[in-house]
């Protein structure tokens, strides 16, 4: 803690040059006495550092002394990707290296440099979960974090949608997505050759870090992997497709809707356009029942063709909403 902040002091001098004890001890969270104390410790090591009192007076480096050392410790250079992203920082249990290091950098950039960054940080801010939306504190995350980081092996008790279980894995990394937190990590009880899976860290019930470590292949990129295991489940996940007849306005609509909720950025190819101006296109879909809830968003602005059992779970459902309010739409055509 100290090392790092007798490089700090140093840094703050090579980029504003002459500054008070007082100036120096806001910057560094410290009281003005440790601030003299530190001074005498840099002088003592050979640091070129001058100090003069009185009204005008303050400490600068003297003689172009210049240093190229960034002043972060090792969990602060762990934690600097996350300096813009604090509540993520947090959720990793690592909010005061990240809040550190930014710091630090901060204290490192001429004063021009630090204005700009600052209104930067004022006039933007991140909130990555969806609308109506929490983001996830899972129990285990900090230290998931930390057996990442470190790369241990770590015995984890899972409980998915089929049954609870423990595992063996080696944690290669952790994911953000619409809010929820995930583990890629490398099952290590099912032999050679078998490749990274991905678990909800809100569904791990237990984790124990073990002794053993492992080594992380160069090649493997968590961003490349977790791209191509979004568009893997996007695939194996809509396997049907529906015929829709859908007015302009509903083929907007689905459009927007689709890549919102759904996750699918190409607009439906139109086979046919009739008279009045509807088109009629095929979807990829989950199954009738997922199709169903998503298409009542529509409401008229679409109809379907087929499958089959999709049109007919979507007539149920504009009867049943019909009986719902068929008196009131008998007393407004009365009032009329």
């Amino acid at each position: 803690m100290r090392a790092s902040r007798l490089i700090s002091f140093i840094l703050l001098l090579q980029v504003r040059g002459r500054m008070t004890a007082e100036q120096l001890a806001e910057e560094l969270e410290v009281s003005v006495r440790t601030i003299y104390r530190d001074a005498l410790s840099l002088q003592a090591a050979g640091v070129p550092l001058t100090g003069d009192a009185g009204h005008d007076g303050g400490y600068e480096l003297s003689g172009g002394y210049r240093t190229t050392l960034t002043g972060l410790t090792s969990d602060e250079a762990s934690a600097l990707f996350l300096a813009g992203l604090p509540e993520s920082a947090e959720a990793l249990g690592l909010s005061g290296p990240a809040t550190s290091a930014r710091r630090k950098l901060v204290a490192a950039l001429p004063a021009d440099h630090q204005h700009r960054a600052a209104r930067m940080a004022q006039c933007f801010y991140l909130d990555a979960p969806g609308w109506y939306q929490e983001a996830e504190r899972p129990k285990h995350l900090a230290a998931l974090t930390q057996c990442v980081l470190e790369q241990r092996r770590i015995r984890i008790r899972y409980s998915s949608w089929e049954r609870q279980s423990t595992k063996t894995l080696d944690p290669y990394g952790l994911v953000l997505k619409g809010g929820r937190w995930y583990l890629v990590g490398v099952p290590t009880q099912s032999g050679r050759g078998r490749g990274p899976s991905t678990y909800r860290i809100d569904q791990i019930l237990a984790i124990k870090a073990l002794e053993q470590t492992f080594t992380k292949p160069e090649s493997f990129d968590l961003g490349a992997y977790w791209n191509q295991n979004v568009r893997s489940f996007t695939t194996r996940q809509r396997t049907g497709t529906a015929l829709l007849r859908f007015s302009p306005a509903g083929y907007d609509r689905y459009v927007r809707l689709a890549s919102q909720q759904l996750g699918l950025n190409e607009p439906p190819i139109v086979s046919a356009v009739d008279r009045s101006g509807w088109l009629t296109a095929s979807i990829p879909i989950e199954s009738a029942t997922h199709a169903h809830g998503f298409l009542l968003q529509l409401a008229a602005e679409v109809e379907v063709l087929q499958p089959t059992e999709l049109r007919l779970l979507l007539t149920r459902s504009a009867v049943e909403l019909n009986h719902l309010y068929a008196s009131d739409v008998e007393s407004s055509r009365g009032s009329a």
